[in-house]
């Protein structure tokens, strides 16, 4: 009983080590990365230099995601595209990002 209890936790630490993988500076920035540049090959040529991303030097796990109102449909489009292929705890953070750029477009 003593060893499946050992089976359990290893497992559950495990899922935590990969929750918290998904959420490094470097996993959020690849993928904010990946989203911009799906977005700029989705958006007609004039609204391609309105899509950027910026992750802050002192703060990396900081980002700024800047687009303009017309060009939000295709940053939406390129999260949701990317999902999928996202670990769990990074997919949640896009999930959120996509729900506050949705609020912040209606204003």
């Amino acid at each position: 009983m003593a060893n499946e209890e050992m089976l359990v936790l290893n497992k559950l630490l495990q899922e935590f080590e990969n929750l918290k993988m998904g959420l490094e500076p470097e996993v959020l920035s690849g993928w904010y990365n990946k989203i911009a540049s799906d977005a700029k090959g989705r958006a007609p040529g004039h609204l391609v230099d309105s899509i950027d991303v910026i992750q802050d030097p002192i703060l990396p796990m900081k980002f700024e995601f800047k687009t303009s109102r017309r060009a939000v449909k295709y940053v939406l489009e390129a999260i949701d595209d990317n999902l999928e292929g996202m670990p769990t705890a990074t997919r949640l953070y896009f999930q959120k990002l996509s729900e506050i750029i949705q609020n912040e477009s209606m204003r």
